[in-house]
Formats: structure tokens, sequence, C-alpha cells
């Protein structure tokens, strides 16, 4: 990059790094609130051992749960209850209704069915490995419509573990077959698309055979209360919630692990305000943004958030071949334990395809405050190349334990704020660093780190 220009980004980024961190979801957001039920639909299947016992296998709910929600006027739920000794169903794909809320009470499962047929797009496009797209149907689909709902202290299970009808292979084992060529067309839990003002509260998710949550094309999305939890290993492209080309999103009170990203923000199309505050990670690939940024992703808070054990914990992920602007991104009050990579800021990611390519990442205006992390690992700031560095300024962001720390940095730009910096970063190619790292003592993080909630059927950890 030429001189002035350099410099003119770094004087940028000392300039924004003064201003307060805002949430940046542009909407008020307050807790939801339960709306009255319009109908109830009871079980009348059982689980045992956290499954639907395999000669019910058949018993299709599918149908009178669509008939409900197509009944159920805006402003209501239909609330799905257990009966007796009755606490599950069992569906195949559903699709909610505008201004409708799909209510899943304590103590009841609603399980996805696992024949593939039922969710195909296509004859033959659903459970096996090709080169297509879009072979399956989400279980729950939420698109062109506003203010629909998914709400409950019950739990959605998606099965990714279990073998399909009439098939001896999992979804998880088709994503698993997908590694060496193709793509497995499994279904993901929950898509909504143009849905705007889309709420999820309080429900458990588990188990999907993909992506738990996407949004996508929306403004206003709402995530309050939520629990993931699924296993951490055999879980492939299992991620959380992936809001993209997107605004106005908050992500809050929510737990979540998983065999993917916790959460991954995707920036194929424009993403911008989402807030992601009072939230626990656990097991999977992190806090993310990425790998996709073409489209770009900006005005981006995220805040009290806790990463135990995670891949990686502070995530930006991009490649040449993906690549467009990240900035104006800020991570404050964020505590990490025991992660491979704790501080993963690159643009050589090459799990989806080529590093280098004609459409370059750029990272900018990224701000980390108040940050803590334990137990060793690799911290990264990497960069595309000297015209696309990784701009990151450091503000207390400190090592806490004398565990093993390696670094990359490379084609990156550190700018140190008034606040202590204990990381001992190289000079690192093609890399400048601003201004002198303050000392101080260590805050500690041990209030941060909470135990997963107890769910009905939690997964062993591995």
């Amino acid at each position: 990059m030429p001189l002035p220009t350099r410099l003119s980004v770094l004087l940028f980024v000392a300039l924004a790094s003064s201003l307060p961190l805002l949430a940046q979801d542009s909407r008020k957001v307050s807790e939801p609130v339960v709306p009255p039920v319009c109908s109830v639909v009871t079980a009348h299947l059982r689980t045992a051992s956290g499954e639907i016992a395999e000669a019910d296998e058949e018993r299709l709910d599918t149908e009178r749960i669509q008939r409900a929600l197509d009944r159920c006027g805006a402003g209501h739920a239909v609330a799905l209850r257990t009966s007796g000794e009755a606490d599950a169903f069992l569906s195949g794909p559903l699709e909610l209704r505008q201004g409708v809320t799909l209510l899943i009470d304590r103590g009841a499962t609603l399980f996805a069915s696992r024949d593939p047929r039922l969710y195909e797009t296509s004859s033959g496009s659903c459970g096996v490995v090709n080169d297509e797209r879009n072979g399956c149907r989400p279980l729950i689909s939420v698109r062109n419509i506003r203010s629909a709902a998914v709400m409950g202290d019950g739990t959605i299970d998606g099965r990714g573990g279990a073998k399909l009808l009439h098939h001896e292979v999992t979804w998880w084992q088709l994503a698993e077959q997908a590694r060496t060529g193709g793509r497995q067309q499994v279904p993901r839990l929950i898509v909504a698309d143009h849905a705007n003002d889309f709420i999820l509260y309080r429900i458990t998710l588990r188990n999907s055979p993909n992506f738990h949550v996407v949004y996508n094309h929306g403004d206003g999305f709402t995530v309050w209360g939520l629990k993931i939890d699924t296993p951490r290993r055999g879980a492939r492209n299992t991620d959380g919630v992936d809001p993209g080309g997107s605004r106005n999103v908050t992500i809050t009170h929510s737990y979540i692990r998983t065999g993917d990203d916790n959460v991954a923000i995707k920036g194929g199309e424009a993403v911008s305000y989402i807030t992601i505050a009072h939230n626990h990670f656990y097991w999977g690939h992190g806090m993310s943004i990425g790998s996709e940024t073409n489209g770009g992703v900006s005005h981006i808070r995220v805040n009290d958030l806790s990463l135990d054990t995670p891949d990686s914990g502070i995530r930006i992920k991009s490649m040449g071949t993906r690549g467009g602007v990240v900035e104006d991104v800020s991570y404050d009050d964020v505590c990490i334990r025991n992660s491979p990579r704790p501080i993963d800021i690159s643009a050589a990611y090459s799990a989806n395809g080529p590093v280098k390519g004609n459409s370059p990442p750029t990272f900018r205006d990224i701000t980390l405050h108040d940050v803590r992390i334990s137990g060793g690992g690799r911290i990264l700031f990497e960069g595309y190349d000297e015209i696309h560095p990784a701009q990151v300024r450091l503000d207390d962001v400190q090592l806490t334990d004398d565990a093993a720390y390696t670094y990359s940095v490379m084609h990156a730009d550190v700018a140190f704020g008034q606040g202590p910096v204990n990381l001992k970063l190289p000079a690192g190619l093609d890399s400048t660093m601003q201004g002198t790292p303050q000392k101080a003592e260590t805050a500690s993080c041990a209030d941060k780190f909470v135990p997963f909630p107890a769910t009905s059927a939690s997964p062993v950890a591995p």
C-alpha cells in the first residue's frame, strides 16, 4: 500500500478507537413475550432414551401441526404440548405463517423425520452426496412473511446422528462423505428468508443435520434465550446461528455448543447492524465472521461473551475468492479459555476454496477491548497482502496465565490503545505496530464461565 494511504488508515483506526462501544442493532430490542394460544396440538408419541420408538417412525404429525399453523391468526401461537406420558411429535417440513408463533411447551420434543423423501426438492434429491445445490427443504421454513416466531421451553431435534429410513447412513455421515468431493444433501433445521421481525425465544435446538438456524435477506431478527446443544465431533457443518445478507440482528442471553461455528455472520451479501451480547459459547468454531465477506460486513458489536473450549475464539475468516470489506467490528468484555486459536483473524481461510483470487478481503477498524485469554493457543493477525492488510486495534487484551502461546502476524497493522496488552507479538511480515503496549494486572474471568444449562437430552461431552 502506498505510504500516505496506509498512514491514513492507521489514523482512522486511532480516531475510531476513541468512540464508545454502542449496540449496533438499530431497533430497541426487549425480551420477547409469548403470545396467546390459538390452538393446542397434543403429543401422541413417547420418547425413550431421547428417541422415538422404531415402530412409531412413520406416525407423522406434520399434517395436524401444519393445519393448526394455517388456521391460526396473526398475533397468536400454536402450542405443542405433552399429554400424559406422550411427549413427542414427529414431523417433516413445516411452514410458518405471518404473525404466527410455533410454541413448543416444556417437556415436549419436535423430532425431525429421518425419511429423506419428505425433504426432497426434486425426486431423489435429498439424502445423497452430489454436486447439486438445495436438494433438501428445511424442517421449518419462514419465508416471505413477517413477525413469525419459534418459542417455548421445549426442544427441536434434527436427529443428525440417527440413520435415515431405509438407509445405512446418517445425515452427519453424508457430510463426512462429502469431504472428498460433492455436497451433502441434508436439511437444515430452521431457515428464514425475507422474514422481517423473526424471533427465536427460549427454545432448545439439537442435532441438526446441517446449520441449525439460517437468517437471510431480513430486517429484524431476535434470538433470546436460545440453547443449541449438538456434539463437537462428527457433526460437520452444524453451525449454530448464521445471519447473512440482513440487518438489525440481536443474539442475546443464549448458550451454544455445536460442531461448527457457534455464530457465523455471513457476508456473501451485505450484512450490518448486528449485536451479539450476554452469551455463552462452548465447543464449536467460535464467534465467526465469514468465510464469505464479498458483500461486506459492518457495524458489528460483540460484548459480554464467554468462549469455553472452542476450536477458535474470536474469528474473522475469508480468502481471495470470496473476500470483501469487513469494518467497524468491535469485541468488548470477551473471555476465552482452552482454545487452539483464541484469536483467529485470517484472510487465508482455505476450507472453501483457493486462498488467492480476484476478490481479496479487507479487514479494517477491528477493535478488541477487554479481551482475556487463558489456556494457550495460536494468535493470528493475517491480512491478505500489502494492499489489503488486517487493521486491528488492541485495547486491554491480556493473557491471564503462563500457558504456551504462539503467533502469526503478516500483512497486519496493529494499534495499541490505552489499556494494557501483554501479547508478545513479533514484528511480522509487512506489518506495523503503532503505540506502546501498556502493563497492568490482569483481571480474572472466573465469573464468566458457567456450565451449559441442563437440557432433556444433552449430548455427552467428547
